[in-house]
């Protein structure tokens, strides 16, 4: 009997809220399929210089060219000529919601983005399908000229800064799933902080895919210039459709010397969405990267958010929860890679496992003959709560010299009933403990978050996915 309640408190607590369709007609859209022309008219239609035009059709040539990972899920079911790669579905950018259509605002206000913008951040953009369909930032951030737009804007608006930045961290020939975000890419964020700004709101940029077979592919490139201070949060959403939808997203950050970079992902994708993203920032002297990774829902999910400490002194830290419940295979955790001396990186990760999921912590861990003096620790820790749930831990971790540490541990736990009868014996209810217990298990990704994101998690996955909605 106990363990009936627990699951049908699961399952309640679980429950996809966001899964809704909101019947926006698209204003324009390229036809279903992958091949050339279809590259070709995604670019044409952008109007799009001849620099941009040539770097996605090579690109396309390495996405043939490359193969589906070797480890990890099987990925070789995608057929990618089921994906919309190209849905427009509104005339153009807003920037005042009064003006946004109808539908569209309608999505992003029951997302809770509208009035997350008025009570703490700096500046909003908000993609529906391939493109934007708002931005707004806070005039005293535009007046320290911090640039905040979507990466097709920042193409035409700073095209050598967008062209000197684009594809050097990530290069098209990184992965499969890179070649083709560099080939089909749209939307994004692109952000540039100068020298000494310090923001002391966040940004966010808010992805939604509505449309059914729908591929997303936005670019994120980040540059926080010497000495500033940028909180980037980044949400995505999708309805439930039967049908799978496919999201390869890039995301490149370069933190320059003393500059500090955080970057919150709240990705609570529906389970019908292939969720596969490279994430990747390179950090300079002094430098420090901070990467809040939640993961809850996907079908598939696969990301390694890494950093590369190529300056001396240069610090990154990776807090990441994985939610897995059925049909759910979370395959994530983090790369640290220590070039420069007296570096120093952390890894935190905890996942979760019900209902018949899986999921896996895959990670890398290198020091390289270099960095001397550098250290690294990783934590990896799991909850599963049944029988017929999976976890496993698969680290590479390597010391090229002998003035470096390694540190990995890493657990696996279940809910004891000593702790249920603990709490109980306190009055406390069977539901309310199993709460109590997974959130405890999720502190250290919860604290990270700001405080309005944290409380809309407990509200949204309050045992299971509780801390790291998104």
């Amino acid at each position: 009997m106990k363990k009936l309640k627990q699951t049908e408190e699961i399952e309640k607590i679980t429950k996809y809220k966001y899964g809704f369709n909101d019947d926006v007609k698209p204003v324009f859209k390229i036809r279903k399929g992958l091949n050339q022309n279809v590259v070709k008219e995604i670019s044409v239609h952008k109007k799009e210089p001849r620099w941009m035009f040539d770097q996605r059709q090579e690109a396309y040539q390495k996405f043939l060219e490359l193969e589906n990972p070797k480890w990890g899920p099987d990925l070789n079911f995608i057929d990618f000529n089921d994906f919309n790669y190209y849905v427009q579905s509104s005339q153009q950018q807003e920037n005042t919601w009064s003006e946004v259509p109808e539908k569209i605002k309608k999505a992003f206000d029951r997302l809770g983005l509208i009035d997350a913008e008025q009570k703490f951040l700096a500046g909003v953009k908000a993609q529906y399908d391939s493109e934007l369909v708002y931005g707004n930032m806070l005039k005293e951030v535009e007046e320290k000229k911090v640039i905040f737009l979507d990466c097709d804007t920042a193409l035409k608006k700073y095209p050598e800064l967008f062209k000197e930045y684009f594809a050097q961290i990530v290069k098209n020939d990184d992965n499969k799933y890179a070649a083709l975000n560099s080939a089909v890419w749209s939307g994004g964020s692109f952000i540039y902080v100068p020298k000494n700004v310090k923001l002391e709101k966040p940004l966010q940029s808010y992805f939604r895919i509505n449309y059914t077979n729908m591929g997303q592919f936005e670019r994120t490139i980040i540059i926080a210039d010497e000495g500033s201070e940028l909180h980037y949060i980044e949400g995505c959403t999708a309805p439930v459709y039967s049908k799978n939808s496919l999201h390869a997203a890039v995301v490149e950050i370069y933190v320059k010397k003393n500059a500090k970079v955080r970057y919150t992902t709240i990705q609570n994708w529906s389970d019908n969405v292939l969720n596969l993203v490279t994430k990747r920032a390179y950090v300079e002297k002094n430098g420090k990267m901070d990467w809040i990774d939640g993961n809850i829902g996907s079908k598939i999910n696969m990301k390694y958010p890494s950093a590369i400490l190529a300056g001396d002194n240069s610090k990154a830290v990776c807090t990441a929860i994985a939610v897995a419940s059925k049909g759910v295979y979370q395959d994530s955790g983090a790369k640290m890679i220590h070039l420069g001396k007296n570096t120093s990186s952390k890894i935190i990760a905890k996942s979760i496992t019900l209902q018949g999921g899986q999921a896996n912590y895959r990670g890398l861990v290198k020091i390289g003959k270099n960095a001397r003096n550098s250290k690294a620790r990783v934590e990896c820790d799991t909850l599963i709560l049944d029988n017929q749930s999976h976890s496993d831990t698969i680290p590479t971790n390597t010391v090229l010299n002998n003035e470096s540490q390694i540190e990995h541990e890493a657990t696996v736990s279940k809910i004891s009933q000593q702790q249920l009868f603990y709490l109980m014996s306190r009055g406390i209810s069977e539901e309310q403990a199993i709460e109590m217990i997974v959130m405890g298990f999720l502190e250290p990704f919860t604290k990270e978050l700001p405080l309005e994101y944290a409380v809309e998690l407990n509200q949204l996955i309050k045992m299971d996915m509780e801390g790291s909605v998104g």
